[in-house]
């Protein structure tokens, strides 16, 4: 969250890119004990958890005549700094830089040893006759401003030590569920083809994504000639979350929700400015303030998770409750039909369209678990468009899962004459029954649009039937993506008036008095 007009927040996702080196850690968690990664190995003395963890202990299992087939991740980075220095003058006194980021500082990157004129006329690295790759020791500092620089200190946005840890502690609770309790996943890993690992294009997503893996499979149970593969996508072809850099009609329709929530929400706010206007410069506590609603919300939830000292006026019953409803309504109440398919839809369709590979080749599919790292927005993105979300802002490594389930076959019986004539034409009356459950925040979700008969599980509700939620996502995929996402403005302030009021009607008000 930033403190800039909307229109400039929604493209500032796209404008950290990250540095084109592969450079991995050191300091790993194989060479500490345990896993080790809360700063310089002493407690931060955390009064408050930032994360969700996976309840490996309090999964329900499914019913024994369901056999699990393929799960789909998509888990919120690990705890990280504020993405903007703010409140860090007194009274508030919050620190501008935060010292929690000793672990991933020494690093090694593959370099070749080639110059850059003898490449020019060099295949690429690692192609026989190619430059060679070499190994570059480096040990990265932030720089401050007057040119000082101090070791451990945090970029902006940057995952900390105790996102580190949160994010190791996913993947490794991941490994004991899947792994160990479930039997589900070979226990050694093999093949790219077996797990599939996506992140934005985003530090501290892939970073978060790095943990996860080597708490799931630590090199002790990589195969001899297996390297992960980290995907990421260019971010014109970004799905991870609403993508705005490449469908401008679903910018401006946030912008006009967006506005229209400050409308709705601002005057429940004012009666926070007695509060905490002291501490924002005097400014009014607002969505669209100085700092944003949103801003003020994300450093404090950095603090808490981090055991930063905040004022106390943020710990009291309601402040934050409703400073959190506020922003929820400004990123996420734009439930029309139309921004789902344009935010969420792409990624849906994708999903859907996995899942159902899975199901049609069985076995011939080796892919059984894809884990995508990326943020609050894509979980509270899907949950909002499959109509399950909880209005409340996600918290560092939540998730949500789609496992796909197939009904176990009865034992096979003697054709009929019929089907053995069928089965000459390359038909079959067989067919095997799939399901879908999805799971948030260790919670099973019943999907509203599976709840009539015939589209759940008999007596289980939570879960769906693949054609169920297939034909749900089908009416959420774009038919024409840039055609859909085409905006030419013709009378700008006017449409964009146009789309406030629209949005208004179906924006959530404030349904109770502030504190």
């Amino acid at each position: 969250m930033f403190d800039f007009s909307l229109s400039s927040l929604l493209h500032l996702l796209y404008g950290t890119l990250l540095i084109r080196t592969y450079a991995q850690s050191i300091d790993s968690a194989d060479s500490v004990s345990g896993i080790g990664l809360m700063g310089n190995g002493k407690s931060l003395g955390v009064v408050e958890k930032g994360h969700v963890p996976l309840d490996v202990e309090g999964y329900p299992v499914a019913p024994p005549e369901l056999e699990l087939e393929q799960v789909h991740i998509y888990v919120r980075h690990g705890e990280r700094s504020p993405v903007g220095v703010r409140m860090s003058e007194p009274p508030a006194n919050i620190p501008e830089h935060w010292l929690f980021c000793n672990t991933a500082r020494q690093l090694r990157a593959a370099v070749t040893s080639a110059s850059a004129e003898e490449g020019l006329n060099l295949p690429f690295v690692g192609a026989p006759g190619g430059p060679a790759e070499e190994e570059l020791r480096t040990r990265r500092v932030v720089e401050r401003r007057d040119g000082s620089a101090v070791v451990g200190e945090c970029l902006l946005g940057e995952l900390t030590d105790i996102g580190r840890e949160s994010t190791y502690n996913f993947g490794s609770s991941l490994r004991k569920l899947y792994i160990d309790r479930l039997k589900f996943l070979p226990d050694v890993v093999k093949s790219n083809d077996e797990v599939y690992l996506r992140s934005t294009n985003m530090p501290r997503t892939i970073e978060s994504l790095q943990q996860i893996t080597h708490g799931l499979y630590p090199m002790t149970k990589h195969a001899k000639d297996y390297t992960p593969f980290v995907r990421i996508r260019n971010g014109k072809d970004e799905n991870l979350f609403g993508n705005t850099f490449s469908c401008k009609r679903l910018e401006i329709l946030q912008i006009g929700f967006a506005h229209a929530a400050a409308a709705a929400w601002n005057t429940t706010l004012e009666p926070l400015d007695k509060k905490i206007s002291k501490y924002i410069g005097g400014n009014p506590v607002r969505l669209d303030g100085k700092p944003r609603a949103s801003g003020i919300l994300d450093t404090i939830r950095a603090a808490n998770a981090h055991g930063v000292k905040v004022p106390s006026e943020f710990h009291e019953k309601g402040v934050l409750d409703i400073i959190e409803k506020a922003v929820v309504t400004e990123w996420f109440a734009d439930r029309t039909e139309e921004v789902r398919r344009l935010g969420m839809g792409p990624l849906l369709s994708d999903l859907s369209r996995k899942m159902q590979s899975k199901a049609e080749k069985g076995d011939a599919d080796p892919t059984r678990i894809l884990i995508h790292s990326t943020h609050d927005t894509c979980l509270a993105g899907l949950s909002s468009t499959l109509d399950i979300f909880d209005d409340r802002w996600p918290a560092f490594t939540a998730a949500i899962t789609f496992e796909l389930f197939k009904k176990r076959q009865a034992p096979a019986q003697p054709r009929s004459p019929w089907q053995s004539v069928l089965s000459v034409f390359g038909r079959s009356s067989d067919s095997t029954e799939h399901y879908v459950r999805v799971r948030y925040q260790n919670q099973n979700k019943v999907l509203p649009v599976c709840a009539e008969e015939g589209k759940h599980l008999p007596g289980s509700p939570e879960f769906c039937t693949l054609a169920a939620f297939r034909e749900r996502v089908k009416e959420l995929t774009p038919d024409d993506w840039d055609a859909e996402c085409a905006y030419t403005p013709v009378n700008k302030q006017k449409e964009r008036e146009e789309i406030q009021a629209a949005a208004a009607l179906v924006i959530a008000k404030p349904d109770q008095p502030p504190p």
